[in-house]
């Protein structure tokens, strides 16, 4: 069915529920007076709620494809899932890897850009490294860990032609934190994380221009009164904070903890999620690493460091909700509104707006994912 109008529905403008009727065309919306006059194809969402997509800024991929080997096809998949999930745009999260494999990941990522999606839009790519520290790798490969080397992210940029929009470094590593301007003059926003940079080391990278912080908590130096340490750093400025509300990689108590002392327009609900999100318990990879899902729980089989969630975002929303008794007006800016500004693309994403791309989801009264629109289009649930 192409739908033209949305109506009968709780509209989220301006965070709070609002009776109007959304047009959609060209890929854009328009908002309209609930009782506005319509032809053509309607959507009736009598009783649900229409709230932006959700933007996924940190994904290594899903059922089944891992971001590192997934050709434009594959990618394709991924972008299916998500947009089952509510997830209606997203960042491929490209794993520390070979200079050559890199490369053909920015390649793979422009060939399914250029395609005729049926799922998420895929905004660019995050560069999660190679940049990081050996201590805290996490997942990361050791040996194809570098320092900070502005030529190779320019090459890498060049080739992606200007689609890296994000990329994770660790403050202690050599030329890191001058590499932070560097990434900014080439549109890339910077995050720190992987990382056991001391509290002086990291506030200097955020003054030097680091906007967000990777994973709060997990895969970084932790607060001690004595020695703050990059999270500390992070908690205390205005950073962007991730965090994967899965409830393995932070307790509920802390994700509260979080919005507590960051405020709700500082945290940004993502999922890190690997291949096997959508599949079932088993062996899968991450990059060049092999992972065993034990009841969900994704982690190297090498040593049992935890590597990536199974995490989808829509569980990620029902989890906030669960764990923090806040409204779903206060928690949804976390999955769109805040990414949206993190990475410079809220002129047309994150809200609904006149003009902006029409991204929207639309929930039931238990606010479960009933279906989904990426750019005006109905995706098949």
């Amino acid at each position: 069915m192409s739908v033209r109008y949305l109506t009968n529905g709780q509209v989220y403008v301006d965070r709070r529920f609002q009776p109007k009727t959304i047009e959609l065309q060209d890929g854009k919306l328009t908002l309209l007076p609930p009782e506005a006059s319509v032809s053509g194809e309607v959507y009736d969402a009598a009783g649900k709620k229409i709230v932006p997509g959700f933007l996924d800024i940190h994904t290594h991929g899903a059922v089944g494809v891992d971001v590192n080997g997934a050709s434009a096809a594959d990618l394709e998949k991924i972008a299916r899932f998500f947009a089952g999930n509510g997830t209606t745009s997203f960042l491929a999260s490209v794993l520390t890897d070979t200079e050559e494999q890199t490369g053909w990941c920015l390649d793979q990522c422009r060939a399914f850009q250029q395609s005729d999606s049926q799922g998420a839009e895929l905004l660019g790519v995050h560069l999660e490294g190679p940049f990081l520290a050996p201590a805290y790798k996490g997942a990361m490969p050791e040996h194809l860990l570098k320092t900070g080397d502005a030529a190779l992210l320019r090459s890498y940029q060049e080739r992606a032609q200007g689609n890296i929009r994000y990329l994770t470094v660790s403050p202690e590593v050599e030329g890191a934190i001058g590499l932070i301007p560097e990434a900014k003059a080439l549109g890339i926003v910077t995050a720190i994380g992987h990382s056991g940079a001391d509290y002086d080391t990291a506030l200097e990278a955020i003054r030097a221009g680091a906007a967000a912080a990777t994973h709060t908590f997990n895969a970084m130096q932790l607060l001690h009164q004595h020695r703050p340490a990059i999270l500390g750093a992070v908690l205390e400025s205005d950073v962007y904070c991730e965090a994967i509300c899965d409830g393995r990689h932070l307790h509920p108590g802390i994700v509260r903890l979080l919005l507590k002392v960051k405020g709700l327009d500082r945290v940004v609900a993502i999922t890190d999620s690997i291949m096997a999100a959508g599949l079932p318990d088993g062996n899968y990879h991450l990059g060049v690493n092999q992972v065993v899902v034990e009841d969900g729980d994704a982690k190297l089989a090498s040593d049992g460091t935890r590597a990536g969630s199974t995490l989808t975002q829509n569980r990620a929303l029902s989890n906030l909700l669960a764990w923090t008794g806040l409204s779903l007006e206060k928690v949804l800016p976390l999955l769109s509104e805040n990414p949206a500004r993190l990475i410079g693309v809220f002129d047309r994403k994150g809200s609904i707006a006149q003009g902006k791309d029409a991204d929207l989801v639309v929930l039931d009264g238990k606010n479960q994912v009933e279906q989904v629109f990426v750019k005006g289009r109905l995706i098949p649930r």
